[in-house]
């Protein structure tokens, strides 16, 4: 069957709500634990809010701020806890309410939830496409029609008048030769490792000023925040999804509540770290000083208002139903698909084989680290995915 005959088939079916469903339509709430369901609704707000504010005031507060290792090691702990989120929290849970045998065809016929993850990574990779070509394209209307210049002054118009004599620009080339000697025997005294490496803009790298419009640095830092903030939005969308259901799957679970309990206190607070840190790393600027706030807040929110919406409706709210079935399937799928996408192509080939944080003499070393901290991360979650 077709993927996208399948996808339009599952909508039909997802409203359909007639005799010929026969999926359960209870849940497995028994009554017992009312005091510890309650009180899981603020141990989880504490922990979730713990591990996405945490890295935020630590990055802006020198009170409670902590050595860089830390955020290092937070950082790619995070990368590890999401990618593991996505295959062992997301993606087989949804694999399994989305093959249920009472959903019939076409759920039993065709790996649905599969399916539905990988449009899903196509729809990244194409949102990213067109993002970043937006991008390109604003950043390019900001440089103007300036022509290129090798000049350590930037664009000679600037500083010389227009109909200046040729002696004054000749003073001015002059003036650029000599700066860019003195520079060259200054620096042939640095180690290889310490020198620019000669790219296109090693030439004016001293001269760059970040505040002047339409300067090469000041495009490049326009790029990458650009980029970071659509890659935190992202990933915040993917979590979140996911943060909906299993509120409502905690406060609605039978006897397996204690060890579900105890496993998402510990599942929120990792995610929350991987989150948090990652939105800390971006550089917000004023006009959106109340942005990461406001995205550490919803994520820490989530959880806890799904676990109060599950208490509320937990004598009539069905998860094991046809319709709780495929729609929790679906956004698990859809869920899973975005954090794949981000934690292979962003948080893990970007980071090790791009980035320029691992270059250098101890660049090998610190790469190393860094994989092995990811690796205990996603063991972690991994190791939790057999409780919840």
């Amino acid at each position: 069957m077709d993927t996208f005959t399948a996808v339009s088939e599952l909508v039909r079916l997802a409203a359909r709500d007639d005799d010929s469903d026969m999926c359960v339509d209870t849940n497995d709430f028994n009554g017992e634990h009312m005091g510890a369901r309650i009180s899981s609704v603020f141990v989880i707000l504490i922990t979730s809010a713990f591990g996405a504010f945490f890295p935020l005031l630590s990055s802006r507060y020198s009170f409670i701020r902590l050595p860089k290792v830390c955020f290092f090691l937070a950082k790619y702990f995070g990368s590890g806890v999401i990618v593991a989120t996505a295959f062992i929290h997301l993606l087989q849970p949804a694999n399994e309410n989305l093959s249920v045998d009472c959903l019939g065809a076409p759920f039993t016929e065709y790996p649905m939830a599969f399916g539905i993850c990988m449009i899903m990574l196509f729809v990244m990779f194409f949102m990213e496409l067109v993002a970043y070509r937006w991008i390109e394209t604003r950043t390019d209307e900001g440089k103007g029609d300036s022509t290129h210049t090798h000049s350590a002054f930037g664009d000679e118009s600037v500083f010389v008048r227009s109909g200046a004599p040729e002696d004054e620009k000749k003073a001015l080339q002059d003036a650029t030769d000599l700066e860019a000697t003195a520079e060259g025997s200054e620096e042939g005294g640095l180690a290889k490792d310490q020198q620019w490496d000669a790219d296109h803009y090693g030439h004016e790298r001293t001269h760059q000023d970040p505040e002047v419009i339409g300067t090469t640095k000041e495009n490049k830092a326009k790029e990458g925040y650009a980029g970071n903030l659509l890659n935190v939005f992202i990933l915040e969308f993917g979590i979140i999804f996911h943060s909906i259901f299993i509120g409502l799957t905690l406060a609605c679970s039978g006897d397996e509540f204690v060890s579900l309990y105890i496993v998402l206190v510990f599942h929120q607070m990792f995610e929350g770290l991987g989150l948090g840190t990652r939105i800390a790393l971006v550089d917000w600027p004023k006009s959106r000083r109340f942005t990461p706030w406001m995205l550490s807040l919803a994520y820490a929110l989530t959880t806890p208002v799904s676990i109060a919406i599950g208490l509320g409706v937990r004598n009539t709210y069905p998860p094991n139903s046809r319709r709780a079935l495929i729609v929790n399937g679906c956004f698990d799928s859809v869920s899973a698909g975005i954090l794949i996408y981000t934690g292979m192509i962003e948080l893990m080939a970007h980071e090790f084989l791009f980035s320029d944080e691992f270059k250098g003499r101890k660049g090998f070393k610190n790469m190393m680290w860094a994989y092995f901290v990811m690796c205990v991360g996603a063991g972690l979650m991994c190791l939790l995915g057999k409780w919840a």
